[in-house]
């Protein structure tokens, strides 16, 4: 439901690279990986009927 309300970490991430102005072309890189995980994300989410695993299991403060 949050990845659906676009209030998971990613669109957060992404939200905050787009309000940091001076970051410009620098941020672009960033941008796609976040993208990319999106669509990721959703196209395992249609398959799977739920979240992939590292989203599902992630915890603050987890090293991996």
């Amino acid at each position: 439901m949050v990845v659906l309300n676009d209030i998971d970490r990613f669109h957060l991430a992404k939200d905050v690279i787009d309000r940091v102005s001076n970051l410009g072309p620098r941020a672009d890189y960033v941008t796609q990986l976040i993208r990319d995980k999106l669509m990721e994300h959703d196209q395992y989410i249609r398959q799977h009927g739920e979240d992939m695993p590292e989203i599902r299991n992630w915890k603050w403060g987890a090293t991996t």
